[in-house]
């Protein structure tokens, strides 16, 4: 098994007449070189880890923030992968998950990106893999045939009591995405999440639903679900990641000649907007389906969240998630044993959510009543008043840290290729523009946090972003019955 010399690497990809290299440097932490390009003629933007790592990695994401709860995104993710150009397949998906040797392969709609990544440890599967990718989001077949709109998307179909086609029957919308969207939306957890999203941050683009709200998806056009791929399906809107053992200039030298290089630069308007801090607290109550079986009783939701931030502060971005362990998830963490001891809700939880451009932090009671709303959110304040103004626990903070780094150090995603998961960790930084290897540094991020312990950073933490905050949504959500 051939392994490439890493400074050989690097200096090939300084021949790339095709790109400008913008930094190549040192991540000792993943014994990685980090190469970082930008294709001159699209401005295409370029992040490559060069390792011994077998298990190669590619993933190309755009920008993709939703206008509106449609759910175009997540139907043009399910579409681009219907057929293309060179893959004329009704679904190469399906026919690469049946016969390819990949360690990972999907594609993932997020709230503002689209990101198709794929992981093998065999060369020509790995090359075949990252072709039919490139070749589904440049040039996919939804142009020539709309039935992929309708199959992916929605439709309406006309059907007997059995679902069987029928034209005296009745009149029932169908369609790939709509039916996923129609079961997240009758599980009260995603409703939930979605309730508190869309309370944060209305107005944003974070405020839509990029899944699709299943009463908004029959909204979406053919013309519009177009619109949207030739707006931001462009390399010029694009981020390609490549990570591991191979001829790293070879597959940058291929991607622009049959690719990048057919397209001319544009701009393309996906930068994602600043979301706009809260005038004051704000509350609202909202209704999520149960069946006749359930009882209303202690079926209420209670969930507390406020704007943190530190998506491009990686000692926050770290300080927060370890924060989230020594509130919340550790073994008697005080703020999820407040409540538990308060008798508030059955099920407590939370954390701090990241990925987006203006994380937050939220901690929820499950099944509890509406009145107790009032000492739900005084155990809250109460509880984290006294850790922030008390202090928290040296030992425990200093034990979270060591659970992180140790996480860090091990590079154990389970069943995930180590380096997809470092491709995916550097879009929290990438597509924001800022530093793609922000996050995967963590040697100094852990160094800091550790000396910082004692002169009350995580106290700092709580009071300035959880305590003196009116970035905060206060969210209810009741039982409405009844669901079929």
């Amino acid at each position: 098994m051939k392994t490439y010399d890493i400074e050989e690497q690097v200096n090939n990809i300084k021949k790339l007449s095709a790109y400008n290299v913008v930094e190549i440097s040192d991540i000792d932490e993943l014994s990685a070189k980090a190469a970082i390009l930008e294709h001159k003629k699209t401005k295409a933007r370029i992040f490559a880890l060069l390792t011994d790592d077998n298990n190669k990695v590619f993933t190309i994401g755009f920008r993709t923030p939703s206008k509106d709860s449609t759910g175009v995104a997540h139907i043009l993710e399910h579409s681009v992968l219907c057929g293309s150009k060179k893959f004329p397949a009704k679904d190469p998906f399906v026919e690469l998950v049946k016969g390819s040797l990949n360690t990972f392969l999907n594609a993932i709609t997020y709230p503002d990106k689209t990101v198709y990544p794929i992981a093998s440890c065999n060369d020509k599967d790995f090359d075949n893999l990252m072709e039919v990718y490139l070749d589904a989001v440049f040039y996919p077949n939804v142009y020539t045939e709309p039935k992929i709109f309708k199959q992916e998307g929605w439709h309406y179909e006309v059907v007997d009591e059995n679902g069987n086609p029928d034209e005296n029957g009745n009149i029932i919308l169908n369609g790939v995405v709509y039916n996923e969207m129609k079961g997240a939306f009758s599980a009260a957890d995603s409703v939930l999440e979605r309730s508190i999203t869309k309370t944060l941050f209305e107005g944003h683009s974070y405020g839509e639903e990029s899944g699709g709200d299943p009463d908004v998806i029959p909204t979406l056009t053919y013309e519009n679900f177009l619109d949207m791929h030739s707006k931001y399906y462009h390399p010029s809107n694009s981020y390609i990641y490549l990570y591991g053992d191979m001829d790293v200039a070879e597959k940058l030298d291929r991607i622009d000649k049959e690719y990048l290089d057919k397209f001319e630069y544009k701009f393309v308007d996906s930068k994602i907007e600043e979301v706009k801090p809260l005038e004051s607290v704000r509350e609202r109550n909202f209704e999520y389906p149960i069946t006749e079986n359930q009882n209303e009783e202690n079926a209420t939701y209670l969930s507390w969240n406020t704007l943190v931030g530190g998506e491009l502060d990686p000692t926050v971005y770290m300080g927060f998630q370890i924060l989230e362990y020594v509130l919340i998830d550790a073994p008697g963490a005080p703020l999820m044993q407040a409540l538990i001891d308060a008798g508030i809700g059955e099920d407590v939880y939370g954390g701090y959510a990241n990925g987006i451009y203006v994380p937050y932090f939220g901690v929820t009671a499950k099944n509890s009543n509406l009145d107790r709303k009032p000492e739900f959110l005084a155990v809250i304040e109460g509880t984290l008043r006294k850790l922030a103004y008390e202090g928290l626990d040296k030992e425990a903070i200093k034990a979270a840290i060591n659970v992180f780094e140790f996480k860090a150090r091990e590079a154990d995603y389970g069943s995930y290729p180590k380096g997809l998961m470092y491709g995916l960790s550097s879009f929290d930084s990438w597509l924001y523009d800022a530093d793609p290897t922000m996050h995967l540094r963590f040697e100094n991020i852990f160094k800091t946090l550790r000396e910082e312990v004692e002169n009350g950073y995580f106290e700092s933490l709580i009071k300035k972003h959880l305590l003196d905050n009116k970035n905060t949504a206060i969210v209810t959500m009741t039982p409405k019955g009844t669901y079929h």
